[in-house]
């Protein structure tokens, strides 16, 4: 099997057989005749156990760990890390796309998908045109598919690299997460241009620590093609870790006036923009951004980073990131006719709602009604934190459900009030379901007010236990406030 020179070291049963094959998958239920089925092992279930199941379905070879349950109907290609495996021969069966792309990669716990959306709008100037891989979709050329996570598993994210490379697309920006990075997704890419945002607390459900946290994102760093540049914000302390242990060329940023690569003077921050002047050893230009909010200036200044590290001129670099007029559900504006705001944005973790409502303070003189929440089955440690910065930065701040999954709602919100009663809040609202909630807020309102509506975002479903229900907190927003 020629697909197998992608596995060096891995250990061939059945060597007279020699299968064509025509996918890889790791899905057994959507295995078909003539794919190699890799078998992984996940924290609920393993795929050893579906074999079978790929057998029956046509599968022509098997790639799993090694086992005494190895059959021998078929090739089975045994290796110690068949997640790894899975990136490689993906990438191989699509001809390794990731070196035909001009790739960037944006990691960090905040701010990934407005810098990746602001990147791939300068690939798209500097280089003709750009896909995009991130938490808000997948697109290629015109075409925008849903994304079912941030960072797509390896035989899905090397086929999107793939049609975008037959389609004649020369670049793309991605969105890499911290588990893609710990779960090899990313095996099978090398990238021209990564970038590191920041790192605060969040999936510590999954790492169980900020230092393995911190390892995850910094596997990022050793994926760079010779020559590849990582852009790191060193205003954060583990950017500056981050500078400190990884070689080749690295450029800095930070939103102040000195100690980076690339800074920012003369900030303006209102309800029509960002703008500011991008200062370098190589000179100064205006940067004037319709996005909203003071930690925007962060993700204008690293996706500027990353033009000029791409040799693009300041003159390409403003035109591109003031080309890009909202990211969906970042600070995002809902107009429906109201008499006052009503802004709706992806933050939820502490220090993503704090920066939120920091940036909405420094927007307008308004009180802030506040409707926000933390998910379920995920890290608990979050949650009075989030209640305590709530309490403490909004006037009116309402605690709801936001993806509760397995956990019941009203204990979720046990936790965040915990954090809410030992704020400096005088008045807070604690209301299980989320519509009601957002009515909540909207009855509330008026034009010395602005409503913010937390936590999901661009999301257009609501997980309820094992239900997948429709729930966009912008549309619901509109509707809301065009009945009253």
């Amino acid at each position: 099997m020629e697909l197998l020179s992608a596995l060096p070291g891995a250990d061939l049963g059945l060597v007279d057989a020699d299968p064509e094959i025509r996918r890889v998958m790791a899905d057994s239920r959507r295995v078909s005749p003539g794919d190699l089925f890799v078998a992984l092992r996940g924290e609920k279930a393993d795929g050893f156990d579906y074999v079978p199941e790929a057998l029956a379905r046509g599968a022509a070879a098997v790639v799993a760990r090694p086992s005494p349950r190895s059959p021998v109907s078929v090739p089975w290609i045994r290796t110690a890390e068949p997640r790894r495996a899975l990136g490689l021969l993906a990438a191989r069966m699509e001809d390794n796309p990731a070196e035909k792309l001009v790739l960037a990669g944006v990691t960090g716990t905040n701010g990934k998908t407005t810098t990746a959306v602001l990147l791939q709008s300068l690939l798209e100037r500097r280089f003709g045109g750009a896909g995009f891989v991130g938490t808000i979709g997948y697109r290629i050329g015109r075409r925008e598919l849903p994304a079912d996570r941030t960072t797509p598993d390896a035989a899905l994210l090397q086929g999107l690299l793939g049609q975008m490379v037959r389609e004649g697309i020369p670049a793309a920006a991605m969105e890499v997460s911290s588990h893609a990075l710990a779960l090899d997704r990313v095996e099978g890419c090398r990238f021209d241009l990564t970038v590191f945002t920041n790192l605060t607390r969040d999936h510590l459900d999954f790492h169980r620590d900020m230092e393995s946290y911190y390892g995850a994102k910094r596997r990022l760093f050793d994926r760079r093609k010779p020559g590849a540049t990582a852009v790191l914000n060193v205003a954060d302390p583990y950017g500056r870790r981050l500078a400190g242990e990884i070689g080749g060329r690295v450029t800095t940023y930070r939103a102040a006036s000195e100690g980076a690569d690339l800074t920012a003077e003369s900030v303006r921050c209102d309800l029509s923009g960002t703008s500011f002047d991008a200062v370098s050893a190589a000179g100064r230009f205006r940067v004037a951004s319709p996005l909203l909010g003071r930690f925007n200036v962060d993700n204008l200044l690293a996706a500027g980073a990353g033009g000029l590290a791409l040799g693009m001129a300041p003159e390409e670099i403003a035109a591109g990131l003031a080309a890009v007029r909202r990211v969906p559900g970042r600070l995002e504006p809902v107009e429906a006719g109201q008499s006052y705001a009503i802004l709706v944005d992806y933050a939820h973790t502490e220090d993503a709602l704090q920066r939120l409502l920091a940036a909405v303070r420094e927007l307008t003189d308004r009180k802030i009604i506040l409707v926000f929440g933390c998910g379920g089955d995920r890290d608990r440690g979050k949650r009075a934190p989030m209640g305590r910065i709530a309490g403490t930065l909004s006037d009116i701040p309402i605690a709801t459900s936001d993806n509760p999954r397995s956990e019941d709602p009203e204990a979720i919100l046990s936790e965040v009030e915990r954090g809410l009663a030992a704020s400096s809040a005088t008045k807070y609202l604690r209301i299980a379901d989320r519509r009601q909630a957002i009515q909540a807020a909207i009855d509330l309102a008026n034009p010395g007010t602005v409503v913010v509506i937390a936590g999901k975002g661009h999301e257009t479903t609501q997980v309820i236990g094992t239900r997948e229900e429709p729930f966009d907190d912008r549309a619901v927003a509109a509707e809301l406030a065009t009945r009253r």
